[in-house]
């Protein structure tokens, strides 16, 4: 332990080279609102808005001195945060890298990796899937002797994201009740309780999943890491499927009751609070320590730090991000109305609406209809009392009609 703890500290003072400690910064907002004292650990304020430079920069660092400058050769797959983090550790190192992503990656994500990676990089678009891409980027390192760096699985990439903990821990002064972290592959999550284990050893620990992406939570209950049937994508940064085999034998001595799990649209709400209240920028898996907050019943009046891990969200994702919130707190839903065909029968329905009701969305399905119409409405109002009342005046003027805000299948197919 106490080797893993002065390595930690030896990758420390090598980051320096790249950037300062991110803040850790009080947050007044949370702090009142949960009635603790929370510190907010700004990750989504390093050189490439996430943690994982840290990680591929130490994997690196322990390469190039064997082999320096050009002669080293690095290959990732990832089509977010690691692919930036390795892009920006090559340029640093004068390495050259080859970086696996999906041909289906955003283009705003290709942009920045090839930015931060400049002429030392090379971009390969291969795979509809992760897999696919995964599967190619390990089998072209093998045929070209090049370094594969894994984005959490393996112990010198684990070592770079614990000097998130050491950062933490010198800048608070003393050691937190609680430290709440993200939890993807879970890299992040192994280095930094390992090392507060060593030096605040009576600081607690929560996780957050992604309720879509709980691979974590499913290995603490099977006593091993499982693959998950299937992963919701949403929250990207952290939406794997089966958390690393290394990752998990430092995590495994906690219960599943230290997992919290976050629902994607609820994280929605947590990104625009942030966004909105305090002007701070997060990525879904970059809210999830602030979106559990709400889950703790035990942090008034303890120190908690939550590790925002990253902020590279794109603002074209943020009408879909509005839309989400505004339905999980249920200010926004859709009907299918079957509206009759006669003279009057709209305004009928109009004159039902409350004065915060507001029709964002109009659309007939059926247009030959003769006697009746299938119509699909929106509608966003400012309190979710107004649609409980709203679907009874429905109901007592005869109109028949489906919520469809949370069927899944339908609201895919119209909305």
């Amino acid at each position: 332990m106490e080797n893993f703890v002065a390595s930690v500290r030896q990758a420390e003072a090598a980051l320096r080279d790249l950037f300062e400690p991110t803040p850790l910064q009080r947050n007044d907002h949370l702090s009142a609102k949960y009635g603790a004292d929370i510190w907010l650990k700004r990750e989504d304020l390093t050189p490439v808005r996430s943690y994982k430079l840290r990680g591929a920069f130490n994997a690196m660092r322990k390469l190039v001195g064997d082999k320096p400058g050009s002669n080293a050769h690095f290959v990732c797959a990832s089509a977010g945060n690691h692919a930036q983090g390795v892009a920006f550790a090559c340029r640093h190192f004068g390495a050259r890298g080859t970086i696996f992503m999906p041909i289906t990656t955003p283009q705003q994500k290709i942009d920045k990796t090839r930015t931060f990676g400049g002429d030392a990089i090379e971009i390969v678009l291969t795979g509809d899937y992760f897999d696919q891409t995964l599967a190619a980027s390990q089998a072209f390192a093998r045929e070209h002797g090049a370094e594969f760096l894994a984005p959490f699985d393996a112990p010198d990439v684990i070592e770079g994201q614990a000097t998130v903990g050491l950062e933490l821990l010198d800048q608070l002064g003393r050691a937190p009740d609680l430290v709440v972290l993200p939890v993807g592959g879970g890299g992040l999550a192994a280095g930094v309780t390992r090392y507060l284990h060593e030096q605040a050893p009576d600081t607690r620990f929560t996780f957050a999943e992604p309720l879509g992406g709980a691979s974590l939570q499913a290995a603490l209950q099977q006593g091993a890491p499982v693959a998950l049937p299937a992963v919701d994508s949403f929250v990207d940064g952290a939406a794997v499927a089966r958390i690393g085999a290394l990752p998990f034998e430092a995590l495994r001595h906690f219960r599943p009751a230290d997992v919290h799990l976050a629902p994607e649209d609820r994280i929605c709400i947590t990104m625009l609070e942030m966004l909105n209240t305090e002007g701070v920028v997060l990525e879904p898996a970059g809210a999830l320590a602030v979106d559990i907050l709400r889950d703790l019943d035990d942090i008034r009046g303890k120190t908690v730090v939550c590790v925002c891990s990253g902020g590279n969200f794109d603002f074209e994702r943020l009408p879909e991000v509005k839309e989400r919130a505004q339905r999980f707190s249920g200010v926004k839903k859709y009907f299918v109305l079957r509206l009759p065909q006669r003279p009057g029968a709209l305004r009928d329905f109009l004159e039902l609406l409350g004065p915060n009701d507001d029709i964002s969305r109009f659309e007939y399905l059926k247009k030959s209809a003769r006697n009746f119409g299938s119509v699909l409405i929106g509608i966003e109002t400012d309190d979710p009392e107004n649609l409980t009342t709203l679907k009874q005046r429905l109901d007592h003027a005869g109109f028949a009609f489906r919520d469809i805000t949370s069927d899944n299948l339908l609201s895919e197919l119209l909305v």
